[in-house]
């Protein structure tokens, strides 16, 4: 019997039209659960784009987008109905207009409200922002706003949009670390995008090459080949440690 595939995300014949402009034009992609990839492309290139179609923001113009082999639900109006798996690091400009900070970790993660606040706003360098309202924060605000929450959630899946653009090298090592744990001891599927691969090299087993909406490779990260050599040397170690022990005693 042959074996089923296991797919979190199944994409075929994708496209997402602005207008007349082609955003997105994916003819087939696959996701596979707890992996994380990296999603490389300049400006244009319909990374965000792709996120958002994840996260339930927005919907396809034509094609198929599967999560877990089901059509995303939609309501009476015909907009896509938001996955509670699936959180977005985005998810702040789109649920948190009109609020300010606290109102929208209030109403997004009521349990977590004092633990967050706790922990990443009793800084003085971040205290001013807990009552700011989302709409007046900078960019890169806005982004260190969403990895601290997407850092905090507990989804199956979580999207990060360009990662690393806004960090100075502790910044993001931190977060690699605290993505890499929910990775590994959740099983968290992470899907990230960034203009380059200088971060996510490192960690993603798999990156993604988008280029004008279109996928224009794929790669393995040095993360799964670090891996494979890693146990290629401890085979390799083993069967000579097995080897002298097999002529020591001969």
């Amino acid at each position: 019997m042959a074996k089923i595939k296991r797919l979190i995300f199944e994409i075929n014949d994708l496209h997402k039209r602005y207008d007349s402009y082609n955003a997105l034009k994916l003819k087939k992609l696959e996701i596979h659960p707890g992996t994380v990839y990296g999603v490389v492309g300049t400006i244009g290139s319909g990374k965000t784009t792709l996120l958002n179609l994840m996260a339930g923001f927005d919907k396809q113009s034509s094609g198929s987008m599967l999560y877990e082999g089901n059509e995303y639900e939609k309501n009476w109006l015909g907009k896509v109905k938001q996955n509670k798996n699936i959180f977005s690091s985005i998810d702040p400009q789109h649920n948190g207009k009109n609020k300010t900070i606290s109102k929208y970790v209030s109403a997004q993660f009521p349990k977590k409200k004092n633990l967050i606040e706790n922990r990443y706003f009793k800084k003085s360098s971040f205290k001013h922002l807990w009552t700011r309202p989302i709409d007046m924060l900078s960019a890169g605000e806005l982004n260190w706003l969403g990895m601290i929450i997407a850092c905090e959630c507990d989804p199956r899946v979580l999207l990060i949009d360009d990662y690393g653009m806004y960090f100075n090298s502790a910044m993001e090592k931190d977060f690699r670390n605290q993505l890499l744990k929910m990775n590994r001891s959740l099983g968290t599927t992470i899907i990230l995008t960034s203009p380059s691969d200088m971060y996510l090299k490192y960690f993603a087993s798999v990156l993604i090459f988008l280029d004008h909406g279109h996928i224009s490779k794929i790669r393995t990260g040095n993360s799964r080949s670090s891996k494979r050599e890693s146990n290629f040397k401890k085979s390799s170690f083993n069967k000579t440690k097995r080897h002298y022990k097999k002529r020591r005693y001969n």
